[in-house]
């Protein structure tokens, strides 16, 4: 394993050691995410609750900076100053490169509308299905693993091609037997699965940053 991503898990584990048993899972996450990445491919994320905004805050720690300054190319600042001299200044300066990550919960009017012409059941399934191309990433976000909305999503992505990341609590629930992997952190209790989550997907927002930015 690289050392950059040992030394992400090792600060990890050394402030919530709890975590030691995810380790491994963690890594194949991680290996998974950098793959998608390197062919080009994107993260979609979803989770219900607590969840649902674990998804968007996700989506912002790849979109834009998390830790490493990220400029865009020069062959692209020149175009932008190209186009517009006043405008393309300030662009080209504040702009930064991403990682592809869309949160599933999002798009309030394609949900709403969905959930009020079909069932609220299959709305993560079908935003998937719109947005998800072979060889993308769904990461799902369920503490109890049964979520019915995410598994449809998780059925649709397997069918697709789509990798599939879970991210539970102890049990893992449905979502351990479809996921390509899945990380379980050691707790039972909604709020203490998701206070465990959050430095779960920091880590490896900042490998992933620090493999393509730093």
């Amino acid at each position: 394993m690289e050392q950059r991503v040992e030394r992400h898990l090792d600060s990890l584990m050394m402030r919530y050691p709890k975590l030691e048993v995810c380790r491994e899972d963690i890594v194949k996450a991680y290996n998974i995410l950098e793959g998608t990445y390197d062919n080009d491919g994107k993260l979609m994320i979803a989770g219900n609750g607590g969840s649902a905004a674990d998804s968007e805050h996700i989506a912002g720690e790849l979109m834009k900076r998390f830790k490493i300054a990220r400029p865009i190319e020069d062959t692209l600042a020149k175009r932008i100053l190209e186009i517009d001299p006043v405008r393309g200044e300030g662009l080209a300066k504040n702009l930064e490169k991403s990682l592809m990550a869309i949160p599933l919960v999002a798009h309030e009017a394609l949900s709403t509308a969905y959930i009020n012409d079909v069932d609220g059941y299959g709305v993560f399934a079908q935003q998937l299905m719109g947005f998800g191309r072979k060889g993308d990433t769904f990461l799902a976000i369920s503490t109890s693993g049964n979520s019915e909305n995410i598994l449809n999503a998780v059925v649709v992505a397997k069918a697709m091609d789509i990798n599939v990341i879970g991210l539970t609590g102890d049990n893992g629930g449905k979502l351990r037997e479809f996921a390509d992997v899945t990380i379980r952190v050691p707790e039972s209790e909604t709020y203490m699965i998701q206070e465990l989550h959050l430095p779960v997907y920091h880590s490896l927002c900042m490998m992933l940053e620090e493999n393509y930015f730093g």
